[in-house]
């Protein structure tokens, strides 16, 4: 533009313009109807495959998962505006084929339903995920009580030393016919303190210390907690037998040390004390070291004349399920025994839904996952970023351990998989990690709303 009587170019600036980002509450809502309509459909399937009719709770079980996850659209909508559309409708459908394994493995089971049972404990799980959404208005606030979620989580996994070992391991607390599974809330609490720790001393735990070779250690008054950390996850391996919840414990606080440092070194020494413990345990430990044993010869009974055990029938399941399963209802995984559905609900997933559908359950876990450290990486403040990472790395250390150990790529564990296997604590442990996330990723949409762009 030129300046009058002067002949002089002046630039002038375009008006400012405020940015606002699309809630997408619209798309939440739609894939929360495909992720209801699905799970009905396979619980249609079972029954048609089963007894050529439909079954008769269909309306029932549909109309009832429909009401969780509405009403949990609702809290979202209210109170998460902002939050990713993905993270409600992923644990919706997951949550609702969880329910379809286990009512369709008790077909084989009358005398042991489980269904019934899962469907309010998944009640309860939506319910929690409704009151987090509601009343936690920022996630900063739990930094706040690190200390009092690092205490609670020890007791909580220190309780079940003193209950009766359930199939050799000791995780569950039993009274009265009642039973949960203290570790599935420790987990999530360990999450919070690790986040509220590693955000205060993240650069002592980088730049400070003395240098052995190519690492560079902290200080000891820094280094201390890593050490007790380590002994922690060693003890609870000892003292209940639980292998998978050791290595989900120190895998956990490794990969938060990690994002928070930005140091590989640290995978490293993570690693190597994970395996030093792993191997003392086992060879003092006669459950844990069973558990390799039918890890390295899974067909050393099917050999010996007694029938194929449980991780030789799991792969049984999975080959005969092939590229496109046998059909929902139509498989043999019950087979299995006891743990067919919770430890190894999966092996009854790819039998029956084949190498496509199980593709397609980890593929939504994947997503899960990514979307939850996309919400963290968009976080400004470090807390929020290594909660976010400290919680999607919860559900994939979880999906790996439990796929792992029932494919026979690493020992078995004995956990549970997140949404799909029968356990109370689980499923309700699961619901909060995913309200976490939807506050953490409401955060971090909410914060670039109305920045003004010239």
């Amino acid at each position: 533009m030129t300046k009058a009587g002067t002949g002089t170019a002046v630039a002038v600036e375009a008006p400012a313009v405020a940015v606002r980002l699309p809630r997408r509450r619209g798309i939440e809502l739609a894939l929360i109807v495909v992720a209801v309509l699905l799970p009905v459909y396979g619980y249609c399937a079972v029954g048609l495959a089963r007894h050529g009719t439909l079954p008769p709770g269909a309306a029932g079980y549909g109309a009832g998962l429909g009401v969780l996850a509405l009403l949990a659209h609702v809290a979202v909508r209210l109170r998460a505006p902002y939050a990713d559309p993905l993270l409600l409708p992923i644990g919706v459908l997951l949550n609702g084929l969880g329910l379809v394994l286990i009512y369709r493995l008790d077909l084989e089971t009358p005398g042991d339903r489980a269904a019934p049972a899962q469907l309010i404990w998944s009640a309860l799980g939506a319910a929690l995920f409704t009151g987090i959404v509601f009343f936690l208005r920022d996630h900063r606030f739990l930094q706040r009580y690190a200390y009092v979620c690092v205490a609670v989580a020890l007791a909580l996994l220190t309780l079940p030393i003193f209950f009766p070992a359930v199939n050799g391991a000791r995780i569950w607390i039993r009274v009265a016919g009642f039973s949960i599974q203290p570790g599935e809330f420790a987990k999530v609490l360990l999450a919070v303190f690790f986040a509220a720790y590693l955000s205060a001393n993240r650069s002592a735990l980088a730049y400070t210390g003395r240098r052995i070779w190519r690492l560079q250690l902290p200080t000891g008054r820094v280094l201390g907690p890593i050490v007790a950390i380590w002994l922690a996850s060693v003890g609870v391996l000892v003292l209940e037998r639980d292998l998978g919840t050791s290595l989900l414990f120190f895998g956990l606080f490794v990969v938060m040390l990690y994002v928070a440092t930005g140091r590989s070194g640290w995978i490293a020494v993570g690693l190597l004390l994970a395996v030093l413990g792993a191997v003392a345990v086992a060879r003092l430990e006669p459950h844990v070291h069973g558990r390799i044993e039918d890890w390295l010869h899974p067909f050393a009974t099917a050999d010996a004349g007694q029938g194929p055990g449980q991780l030789a029938q799991s792969l049984f399941a999975f080959a005969e399920g092939g590229i496109l399963g046998t059909g929902l209802g139509l498989g043999h995984s019950v087979l299995i025994g006891f743990a067919a559905k919770s430890d190894f609900v999966l092996a009854t997933a790819g039998e029956e839904l084949g190498l496509a559908g199980l593709s397609a359950v980890f593929l939504l876990y994947g997503l899960l996952v990514e979307r939850g450290y996309r919400a963290g990486l968009a976080l400004r403040d470090p807390f929020g970023r290594l909660l976010a990472v400290g919680l999607a790395s919860i559900v994939a250390l979880q999906v790996f351990v439990i796929a792992g150990g029932v494919t026979g790529l690493i020992p078995l564990t004995g956990m549970a998989m997140p949404f799909l296997a029968q356990g109370g604590s689980s499923v309700v442990t699961n619901w909060a990690i995913v309200a976490l996330l939807i506050r953490v990723s409401h955060a971090a949409r909410r914060q670039y709303d109305g920045r003004v762009a010239p």
